[in-house]
């Protein structure tokens, strides 16, 4: 690969990474003033605790991806994704970085102030069910899976895989959390939108969604 294109897909994925957490930043800021107190920044107790320092992990190897990538081609265990190399891969890991991130601010325009990072279980945050929530439960995770790919498709390294799994494993957790709280809070209307949506993709089988 000549230094020139790997400078570029360094940066492209450096970029799409800092300005991500920088709009959570700033979608934390928004809501927060509008509400009049924290979204829920602040872990609350050990588990939640433990799971943002898995974040914290993510967040961290997805912004250091590009500094610790070598100036060769994969590792021989990833010569399957060598194909990413080819200015078609550059093309739709850029298209999958630009399309993740986009999605990412529908679904913060869809929940506008019901916006959450942690669980606060004294709190009951209307249900949102419009936009990408009329299929998927989240999408903003699905977003961050999309985005990540994207990266991996730019910079096809083994530390790519890792990110996406640790990734992967945080965000399971973090949804069966939300889950169980949006159980006890909304009760049957919960069930329901259980039944016809997907966790992390849209369900193929089961009742439409409402139309709206």
């Amino acid at each position: 690969m000549a230094t020139e294109e790997l400078f570029l897909r360094r940066a492209v994925v450096f970029g799409s990474a800092l300005l991500y957490w920088a709009g959570v930043f700033v979608q934390a800021r928004r809501v927060r003033h509008h509400i009049g107190r924290s979204p829920n920044v602040k872990p609350r107790g050990g588990k939640e605790t433990l799971l943002w320092l898995g974040w914290v992990l993510v967040i961290a190897a997805w912004l250091s991806l590009p500094f610790l990538t070598g100036n060769n081609a994969p590792s021989p265990l990833l010569r399957f994704v060598n194909c990413a190399l080819h200015p078609a891969g550059f093309a739709v890991g850029l298209l999958m970085l630009l399309a993740g991130y986009g999605g990412t601010l529908w679904c913060y325009a869809a929940m506008g102030n019901a916006w959450r990072i942690g669980i606060d279980r004294k709190e009951k945050t209307a249900l949102v069910t419009r936009g990408p929530y009329r299929w998927v439960r989240h999408p903003i995770y699905l977003f961050q899976i999309v985005m990540l790919l994207g990266a991996a498709l730019l910079l096809p390294t083994l530390l790519s895989v890792v990110v996406i799994a640790g990734h992967l494993l945080c965000a399971l957790t973090k949804a069966a959390d939300e889950e169980c709280y949006l159980l006890t809070v909304h009760g049957d209307a919960y069930r329901d939108y259980l039944a016809r949506t997907g966790r992390l993709f849209p369900r193929l089988r089961g009742r439409p969604p409402p139309s709206e």
